[in-house]
């Protein structure tokens, strides 16, 4: 076995009880050791004479101890004073023992490390680390950086700092235990180092010069693993993208005669856009590999009919289609619109939440087992055991950011019992600029319905201050005055002092004290499924006037007469998300409007971020900006629970690396392919086999 594969526990110094800490921080193998870099840096290189130290300045200072004393004034702790030949400065200590009181006697000289901060008696450092000099004359500073490790409970940075540096010593011994396995023309041409030499860089940084470098991200030994890891993501979904063109799916070529009649049945037109993206499915499902494509499409561009347009080419094959939403309220609305769609058909599609209990339930999943049901649509409870299908030959993911990458997994493992994969459409409302798109789905290929409907008109955005609340509030009696619904969105259910943000109990009493001659309704995410589809049926029917309501409206609520929104609070939300709310009105023939309410004062970010979304109601436009702004890190929402997770990328930081990892990544596939199992080994692990989906 390569030394490097080893436990910890196989490192000096490292029992059991500190291995079980270091497999807290992700750390089981000695390599992980490795590629489990500092967050920052000390300087302990030079020393800093007193008098020069400011508040906020982290130091290594040296001087002799003029007295120590215990103050047992409030809460007790142990001052000593020490000083250099220009100033004083206190070291406080609530925790110490008697050894520590009587090592700090008068004349002794003590080197320290840590941050200056006012103090009652002037500047005084709060636990800083410390060193009684006994020879002052063979005392030396460190000739490196000191690198400060993340920690967890019970491990302390110097466990970690004596891990580290005998992993190095390993590699140094024997440089056949690191293998680099991007060539070395690459490396050349990309003025990267050799991967030891990198971590040693990173571990143990020699100059203090590179401290800011290394501190900001810029330095080549960080940019060079930053790479590295950018690219192993790539290589394993297109892997991935490989590995599902050698399985078998099954043909579904479809009924033409059942698949015109169903465009035909449709109560509206389709436009140019969902019928190049419909051609494309077509084309995809006809083959016996499997599809795995991605459809980006903007609100409300009709991404649902494309969905029951392969679903039909699933059914009128002989296979069911199963299609997942991530929330109950837009599963039911999928199955609403598919019983309407599907109405002059034998395919009958039954609904699947978790809500179901007891015999409705068991009815739902003897159908899917039997083959009787064709179509299944629900939230996550399609993917738990218990639920079977007769023949799955096509799954549909609705807004796949919302699912994490087991999930999907899960549910396309369903359609292995008949020793077949099914098809994989996979949909979103979240457009993902190109170099995103390349990083998080490689391994899918994508369609876009860049076109809206005809009719839709642009929805009117307008940026006011919260202070302009009673004039929104007037507006609405005269907008309901018209025979027109209004949303009123808020970004928090519970009420938070902290983020200043409106309830949305709170807001709905409110609202309903200010217009009582308008009918209003509260939805929220934390209601009952049944509860929440009576308030959306009642909205839906006009039985509402004013729908108070958080972010769980954000996709597929589709009421034409609600011509009106107000988002609350907007500037904690991302544009895409925004964007998507804003998108439940403009559904009708009317002008429709959405006010960003926002809480002053704006910073310049939220400001420009705001302006983006007010200028435009493309949201490709919208995606790219944001990415400019903010970068790729927080557009693709590092917090979304399929996101991809870097040990040491960070793709704010990291952006310029993007633009060749695809380009470098075919080249390693056709010059250096035994390269790519080793680097997914190595960066990805045991995660490698959820790239599959």
């Amino acid at each position: 076995m390569n030394r490097l594969q080893q436990p910890v526990s196989a490192l000096a110094g490292v029992g059991a009880q500190t291995a079980r800490r270091f497999e807290k921080l992700g750390i089981r193998a000695i390599q992980d050791l490795l590629f489990h870099l500092p967050v920052r840096y000390e300087d302990r290189t030079r020393l800093t004479p007193i008098g020069s130290l400011e508040a906020g300045m982290t130091a290594m200072i040296a001087g002799k101890v003029e007295f120590a004393d215990i103050l047992p004034r409030g809460r007790k702790k142990l001052v000593v004073r020490i000083a250099d030949d220009t100033g004083f400065i206190s070291l406080i200590f609530f925790h110490y023992s008697a050894n520590q009181f009587h090592a700090f006697t008068p004349g002794a000289l003590v080197s320290c490390f840590g941050e200056a901060r006012h103090g009652y008696a002037g500047l005084e450092m709060t636990h800083p680390d410390y060193q009684i000099i006994a020879d002052a004359e063979n005392f030396a500073l460190d000739t490196r950086l000191t690198p400060v490790y993340p920690l967890t409970e019970g491990l302390t940075q110097t466990a970690i700092r004596k891990a580290a540096k005998q992993a190095l010593a390993l590699c140094t011994h024997d440089n056949r235990l690191l293998i680099d396995w991007l060539p070395e023309r690459l490396l050349q041409q990309l003025r990267f180092p050799a991967l030891y030499k990198a971590l040693q860089t990173l571990h143990t940084p020699g100059e203090p010069a590179a401290c800011a470098a290394l501190q900001n991200g810029s330095h080549p030994a960080l940019k060079r693993l930053a790479f590295e890891e950018l690219l192993t993501h790539y290589l394993s979904l297109r892997s991935a993208k490989n590995l599902n063109q050698s399985c078998r799916a099954p043909a579904l070529a479809g009924d033409p005669i059942a698949t015109e009649h169903f465009i035909r049945r449709l109560p509206f037109p389709l436009t140019g856009a969902q019928r190049r993206v419909i051609a494309e499915i077509a084309d995809d499902c006809r083959k016996t590999q499997p599809m795995m494509r991605l459809v980006q499409g903007d609100v409300g561009s009709g991404k649902t009919v494309v969905a029951a347009y392969a679903a039909l080419l699933a059914v009128s094959s002989g296979y069911q289609a199963a299609v997942m939403a991530p929330t109950e309220l837009l599963a039911e609305q999928h199955y609403r619109n598919f019983s309407n769609w599907f109405s002059h058909f034998e395919a009958k599609a039954v609904l699947l939440t978790g809500q179901m209990k007891g015999k409705t339930r068991n009815a739902v999943l003897d159908a899917l087992k039997n083959g009787s049901a064709p179509i299944a649509i629900g939230t996550h409870a399609l993917f738990q055991d218990g639920v079977e299908f007769d023949r799955l030959g096509l799954c549909v993911i609705d807004e796949q950011h919302r699912f994490g990458v087991h999930q999907r997994l899960a549910l396309r493992e369903k359609g292995r019992q008949s020793g077949i994969r099914p098809h994989q459409l996979v949909m979103t409302a979240t457009p993902i600029p190109r170099t995103l798109a390349m990083l998080q789905y490689s391994d899918l290929d994508i369609s876009i319905i860049d076109e809206l409907p005809p009719g839709r008109k642009p929805i009117v955005t307008s940026v006011i201050p919260s202070e302009r609340r009673s004039e929104v509030i007037s507006r609405i009696n005269g907008w309901v005055a018209q025979k027109k619904q209004a949303y009123w969105v808020c970004t928090l259910i519970e009420e938070s002092e902290a983020l200043q943000c409106e309830a949305a109990e709170k807001t709905a009493e409110l609202l309903a004290a200010a217009l009582s001659d308008v009918r209003i309704a509260l939805i929220h995410g934390r209601m009952k499924s049944a509860e929440k589809d009576a308030i959306m049926q009642a909205f839906k029917q006009h039985r509402i006037d004013l729908l108070v309501a958080t972010t769980v409206i954000e996709v597929g609520v589709d009421v034409p007469n609600a011509g009106l929104m107000i988002i609350e609070n907007p500037e904690r939300l991302g544009l895409s998300q925004l964007h998507q709310l804003r998108g439940r009105v403009g559904r009708g023939d009317s002008d429709s409007f959405c006010l960003l309410m926002y809480q002053s004062p704006l910073s310049d970010m939220a400001r420009q971020r705001l302006g983006i979304l007010r200028d435009s109601n493309d949201g490709f436009v919208i995606a790219e900006k944001d990415l400019q702004l903010r970068g790729p890190g927080e557009v693709l929402g590092t917090r979304q629970t399929g996101a991809v997770h870097f040990k040491i990328a960070d793709l704010s930081r990291d952006a310029d690396l993007l633009d060749n990892i695809q380009e470098i990544g075919e080249r390693l596939f056709r010059e250096a392919p035994d390269a790519i199992q080793p680097l997914c080994d190595r960066w990805l692990g045991a995660s490698t086999v959820y790239a599959e989906v």
